[in-house]
């Protein structure tokens, strides 16, 4: 039968634009629905704005820095509608870029909700519906609202780039990189800042090494970190809500942030009533090609809840107009991807943590931690940690953890040599640049431990 078009993508978000485009540039003919705004999490209620607000979080310390260092200046007070208004801007330039990109391809695109009527047929909200050889899902995750008293008052990340005025305290409830880092960035911009995590340590997953260090500095940065600790129930009260917290304490806070989860946005898609395979949470079951069971319909990004991250949602996406597209079956290589949370202090890891290793073979580690130059001699107690997990039998660095200034772009780097396999020797070989922190990665000569 012939098709209305060769491609449907349902999300405007990186994955699916990227998808949508190279498909396009190939010759194939493309429509893409969105219902919401292009650019999806990462562009418009994620990474970019809440990179843009740890930058504008970071300024005390670098006028604090700068009076160390000889400097007349002082921090007047800080103007979140200014700054707001600047960053609305800066993400509607974006969203606009994106849009460009898909008609400049020659992307048909509707402002409208998609679902999936059949194997091969989209229906939008605005009763139109649409044909197409395949169908490519791309719609992304969401933040989801734990199930208790008063929750319903409570904000999710998305509401954290649109506040009419800083708050005066918020209470932040999870132990995430979401929540660590939101809890950094508001600190910065003078909000009295509580954190609640449930677990024994933030940061669950990552390196328990690189994970503690971080605690510690953010406790000493002025985050009222309670580990152990999770919420009851919330009301409101006059002043914001009052929390009733697992250790018996009340407290009350004038916001109250979850950033315990988000789920894949699924639901009243119509997804299994064409028999397509759902996981526990919600998320699209696909195969290394980004296939479902249905042999038409394909998935890629957060939505499939596989490595949840922008980047890895666009090589999904590339890899699927590979396949399907360019007749060159390609699977997507979720191995070694390079990680930076932009917690403060920030942390760049790649690969295995040490405890991860050691139950896999036998290890060597290398470490060290230290205060870094340019903030010793400002006066700061802050440490900083370079951190390298080594096969004793390979030689291979199965891991390399950094937790400083800039570690984000640092682990990129790093991220070439571990995916390469470079060996603990030819870190050895490497001559260092000095004087920097990351030079501490080629100079670490004797393991800490092994195991």
């Amino acid at each position: 039968m012939a098709f209305d078009y060769d491609l449907f993508v349902i999300g405007g978000g990186s994955g699916g634009v990227r998808a949508a485009r190279v498909a396009a540039a190939e010759g194939a003919k493309v429509a893409l629905a969105e219902d919401d705004r292009y650019g999806g999490t990462c562009v418009i209620r994620g990474c970019v704005p809440k990179k843009l607000m740890v930058f504008a979080s970071e300024y005390p310390g670098h006028i604090a820095d700068a009076q160390s260092y000889g400097w007349d200046v002082t921090a007047g007070d800080f103007d979140w509608t200014a700054f707001r208004t600047k960053l609305h801007a800066e993400l509607d330039r974006l969203e606009g870029v994106y849009r460009s990109i898909l008609k400049n391809n020659s992307v048909e695109t509707f402002d409208a909700r998609a679902t999936i009527a059949d194997a091969h047929t989209v229906e939008l909200s605005t009763g139109e519906r649409f044909t197409a050889k395949h169908i490519l899902v791309a719609t992304g995750g969401r933040p989801v609202k734990p199930d208790l008293p008063g929750s319903e008052h409570a904000l999710v990340s998305d509401d954290m780039f649109h506040f009419d005025k800083l708050p005066g305290s918020i209470l932040i409830i999870g132990g995430g990189y979401i929540a660590s880092e939101f809890a950094g960035i508001l600190n910065g911009l003078g909000v009295d800042v509580t954190q609640y995590y449930r677990g024994a340590q933030i940061l669950r997953g990552f390196d328990e090494e690189a994970r503690g260090l971080i605690a510690d500095e953010m406790i000493a940065g002025g985050i009222d970190l309670h580990l152990g600790t999770n919420i009851v129930s919330m009301e409101p009260v006059e002043g914001g809500y009052k929390v009733k917290a697992t250790n018996g304490s009340e407290n009350v806070f004038e916001q109250v942030m979850f950033a315990t989860g988000r789920s894949p946005n699924t639901s009243g898609m119509g997804l299994e009533e064409v028999g397509v395979k759902l996981g526990r949470k919600g998320e699209i079951v696909v195969d290394g090609y980004s296939q479902t069971n249905v042999p038409s319909i394909y998935a890629i990004g957060d939505v499939t809840d596989r490595v949840n991250l922008t980047p890895v949602a666009i090589r999904e996406g590339m890899a699927f107009v590979e396949t399907v597209f360019k007749g060159n079956p390609t699977q997507v290589d979720h191995d070694l991807i390079p990680t930076a949370i932009f917690t403060q202090p920030e942390f760049g890891t790649v690969g295995l943590s040490e405890e991860d290793a050691a139950k896999q073979e036998k290890i060597e580690v290398y470490a060290t931690s230290f205060k870094p130059m340019q903030q010793s001699f400002a006066g700061r107690a802050d440490r900083v940690l370079m951190k390298l997990i080594v096969s004793q039998e390979s030689r291979k660095v199965l891991g390399c953890h950094i937790v400083a200034p800039g570690a984000g772009e640092m682990i990129q780097l790093a991220g070439i040599a571990v995916k390469m396999g470079a060996t603990k020797e030819d870190f050895d070989r490497t001559v260092a640049v000095h004087p920097t922190m990351s030079e501490e990665l080629v100079t670490m000569k004797v393991p800490v431990r092994s195991a």
